[in-house]
C-alpha cells in the first residue's frame, strides 16, 4: 500500500470505529498513532505521542477554556440567569408568544457568560418551560423553543467551540467573538421572527398573553438583571477596550461569576464543588478530541492524504457554490450523528486545507461553521440539546414532539446559513472595523 492509500485506510478505520460507538477522542488518537506506526516505524509513532499533547495543550489560549466553562457552571447552578428571563417576560408580555420570546433573549443573555449550548438549554429549560406550560403554551413551542435557543451559546462569545476553532484554524480569538456575535444576534432575531410568525398563523400555541405591567414594575423588573450585566459588562468591555486578553477574560469572568454569586447568596460549598466538577471533567473531555485531531492531522499530513482530498475534493467541486454547498450537506448530515465539537475536530484536518485552497476567509468560515454545528444539536437522532430539555420535561412531553417544535427553527437556521454564505461581508465587517 502506498503512503496515500494507509491515510485513508485509517480514515475508513476511523469512521468505523466512530459507527461502532467507540468515544471520539480515543478513535482519534488510536487511528493516528497506528497509522504512524506503519507509516514511520515506533520511533515517531512514540514520538507524536509525546510531543503533541503537550504541544496541543500547551497553548496559552487554551486555558480560557476551562475559566469560561467554569463561568458557566457557576452561572446555572447559582441561578444568576433566573433574573434576565423575568426582565424579559415582563418587557415581552404584550407580544404574542411573548414568553417563548423572553426564553429567547435570555438564552442569549446566559450565552453571553457561559459559551456552551447544553448549559444554556439546561438552565433556561428549568426557568422558562414551567412559566409557558403555566400560560397554557403549547408544549411544541414551549419545549422547541428553549431548545433552539440553547443552540445561540455556540455562537455567541464566549464560545468554547469558537476557541478550539481559532486555536486549530489560528484565527484571532477576538475577531472570531466578534463575527460571533453577530452571527448570534441575527440568530436571535430570526428565532423571535419563528415565533411571531407561528403564533400569527395558530394563535393556540401560545393563547394566553402575560398580563399588562406598568412601566414601575418594567423598570423595577430590570434590577434582578444585574448579576448578568455585570459579569458582561466587565468581560466584554475589559476584551474589546483592550484591558486584557481573550484568555484572560475567561478567568476574569469567572471570578466575577463567583463574587457575584457570594453577593447575591447563591454560592455555597455544594454548589461550587458541582461547578468545579463539572467543570474538569468536560474541560478533559474536550482535550482528549481536540488532542485526537492534531494526532489525526499529523497522520493525514505525513501520509500526503490530506492533500490528496483537498485537491480531489476541489477538482471535484471547481465551483466555490457547489462546494460550500457540499460542505453545508456533509455538516448535516454529521450533526445527526455527531456531538458537535467532535464533528468539528474531527473534520477540520481535512476542510482546513480545502478552505485555504479555495481562498476563503478562516474567519468567515469559522461563523459559518459553528452555524451548522448549532442544527447538529437540534436534528435527530442525536439533537443534544433536545435530549437536554427532554431530561428537564421528563414524561410531561414527548421527544418526538420536541423534534417537531424545532423543525420550523431549523428552517430559519438554514436561511440564516443561506445569508452568511451570499454576504460573508455581515460577519467580516465587524472584525475588520475593530481591527483597524
Amino acid at each position: 500500500m502506498s503512503d496515500v492509500e494507509i491515510g485513508l485506510a485509517g480514515l475508513g478505520v476511523l469512521i468505523g470505529l466512530i459507527a461502532l460507538k467507540v468515544p471520539i477522542g480515543i478513535a482519534l488518537i488510536g487511528v493516528s498513532f497506528v497509522g504512524l506506526y506503519i507509516l514511520m516505524g515506533p520511533r515517531v509513532a512514540w514520538g507524536a505521542m509525546n510531543i503533541v499533547p503537550y504541544r496541543f495543550t500547551s497553548s496559552w489560549i487554551l486555558s480560557s477554556i476551562p475559566m469560561f466553562l467554569f463561568l458557566g457552571f457557576i452561572s446555572y447552578h447559582t441561578q444568576l440567569t433566573k433574573g434576565m428571563f423575568n426582565a424579559a417576560r415582563i418587557w415581552l408580555s404584550g407580544l404574542p408568544g411573548g414568553l417563548a420570546i423572553a426564553s429567547i433573549f435570555g438564552s442569549a443573555g446566559f450565552a453571553a457568560v457561559s459559551g456552551s449550548s447544553i448549559a444554556c438549554s439546561a438552565a433556561m429549560g428549568r426557568i422558562a418551560i414551567p412559566e409557558m406550560m403555566k400560560h397554557r403554551y403549547h408544549p411544541e413551542l414551549a419545549t422547541g423553543t428553549v431548545a433552539v435557543a440553547g443552540t445561540i451559546g455556540a455562537m455567541i462569545p464566549p464560545s468554547i467551540i469558537l476557541i478550539l476553532y481559532g486555536v486549530i484554524a489560528q484565527v484571532n480569538i477576538t475577531h472570531l467573538f466578534l463575527g460571533g456575535m453577530v452571527a448570534g444576534i441575527m440568530t436571535a432575531l430570526g428565532y423571535v421572527a419563528v415565533v411571531l410568525i407561528r403564533v400569527w398563523l395558530n394563535p393556540a400555541l401560545a393563547p394566553e398573553r402575560g398580563k399588562g405591567y406598568t412601566m414601575r414594575e418594567k423598570i423595577l423588573a430590570l434590577r434582578d438583571t444585574w448579576p448578568i450585566l455585570l459579569i458582561i459588562a466587565g468581560i466584554f468591555g475589559g476584551l474589546f477596550s483592550g484591558v486584557f486578553t481573550p484568555t484572560e477574560a475567561g478567568a476574569v469572568g469567572a471570578s466575577l461569576a463567583c463574587l457575584v454569586a457570594i453577593m447575591t447568596g447563591e454560592m455555597t460549598w455544594g454548589r461550587f464543588l458541582a461547578a468545579a466538577r463539572e467543570t474538569l471533567m468536560t474541560t478533559a473531555a474536550l482535550l482528549i478530541i481536540a488532542i485526537g485531531a492534531s494526532m489525526l492531522t499529523r497522520f493525514l499530513a505525513i501520509s500526503g492524504a490530506g492533500d490528496f482530498l483537498s485537491s480531489g475534493i476541489l477538482s471535484i467541486a471547481t465551483n466555490p457554490l457547489v462546494l460550500i454547498l457540499g460542505i453545508v450537506v456533509v455538516y448535516l448530515l454529521m450533526g445527526m450523528f455527531l456531538e458537535p465539537i467532535g464533528a468539528m475536530l474531527l473534520t477540520l484536518p481535512i476542510i482546513l486545507p480545502v478552505v485555504g485552497d479555495a481562498g476563503w476567509s478562516y474567519l468567515w468560515f469559522g461563523i459559518v461553521l459553528v452555524k451548522l454545528l448549532e442544527i447538529g444539536m437540534i436534528t435527530p437522532p442525536i439533537g443534544m440539546n433536545v435530549f437536554v430539555i427532554k431530561s428537564v420535561v421528563g414524561n410531561l412531553v414527548k421527544t418526538t414532539t420536541i423534534f417537531k417544535g424545532v423543525a420550523w427553527f431549523i428552517v430559519m437556521d438554514l436561511f440564516l446559513i443561506g445569508v452568511l454564505v451570499a454576504f460573508p461581508g455581515l460577519v467580516l465587517w465587524v472584525p475588520g472595523f475593530m481591527g483597524r
